[in-house]
């Protein structure tokens, strides 16, 4: 037992780094915007369906499909953003029914190209078996554990150290005082959605490599990764790692311990019952 719970909570982590990946992308258009973007998941979904193309059709490792996907989902998520900037009137509600749009738009065009089949990586070498003492995982998951952990490092030096990073938390401050500094906030707010691109490319062909992917899964992802922004309590970028974790881990012992059917369950309830303790999330500040 004590062997089967300490694998669940070694699966757990590794696929709450993914979870990361995705939220965080969410949080920081919101950071930026104030805007959710409900597309999100679809980046993440086209980003598999690249690596499966790149596989498929070019016998390419899926690791050697990131570049191509970043490119894609990059300018996917650049687009998106060209289509909300276009919003004058009330951005917050009118850019969730655009980016619903956009959503089932990309999710379509997934299924018309690649039917509804689940597709998952054949690579060999992605899905050997990792074996450390009593916990045991696909190499796939640990290198995309690694990769997710330099991401995640990454995003947290470009925020605090560069002056692009730092413009991009003046505009998610004050959007007007950050003009009126020198700040162009439709510059950093694009840059907030090609971020996110990237990271959901990553993540995208992270799921692709361990997992299963099929066009409606990006909705699920969209889900996910808004219940974990909330636990990590909006604009608490730091605290979206712990709220993957912790999702994650509670998806992995709730089909551990319990049935695969709950699990989706079991993150709302995670969700509500933090929500009850904590109305400002785990990290989130209380309005005054």
């Amino acid at each position: 037992m004590t062997e089967l719970t300490l694998q669940a909570l070694w699966s757990g982590v590794l696929l709450g780094s993914s979870y990361a990946l995705i939220a965080l992308g969410l949080a920081v258009v919101f950071g930026t915007m104030h805007v959710i973007n409900l597309a999100h998941g679809e980046l993440v979904v086209l980003a598999a369906y690249v690596a499966y193309t790149c596989e498929s059709q070019l016998g390419l490792n899926p690791l050697l499909a990131i570049p191509a996907a970043v490119i894609v989902v990059c300018a996917a998520a650049a687009l998106t953003y060209l289509c909300v900037d276009r919003i004058a009137k009330d951005r917050e509600l009118n850019s969730l029914l655009l980016t619903y749009g956009i959503a089932v738009m990309l999710t379509n065009g997934v299924l018309m190209l690649f039917k509804a089949d689940i597709r998952s990586t054949k690579s060999t070498w992605l899905t050997d078996a990792v074996v450390m003492g009593p916990l045991f995982s696909m190499r796939s998951e640990i290198v995309f554990f690694i990769v997710a952990l330099a991401l995640m490092a990454l995003l947290w030096w470009w925020l605090t150290r560069t002056w692009s990073g730092r413009a991009l938390r003046a505009v998610a401050s004050n959007r007007d005082a950050a003009r009126l500094m020198g700040i162009e906030p439709r510059r950093i707010e694009l840059a907030s959605f090609v971020v996110a691109g990237l990271l959901a490319a990553f993540a995208g062909v992270a799921i692709y490599s361990f997992g299963v992917v099929s066009p409606s899964l990006g909705t699920t992802l969209t889900v996910k990764a808004f219940v974990i922004t909330v636990l990590a309590g909006m604009g608490s970028i730091p605290g979206v790692l712990v709220g993957a974790l912790l999702l994650g881990i509670v998806e992995t012992m709730t089909t551990t311990f319990g049935s695969s059917a709950l699990q989706e369950l079991a993150g709302m309830v995670l969700f509500l019952v933090v929500l009850f303790v904590m109305p400002n999330g785990l990290f989130g500040r209380a309005r005054t």
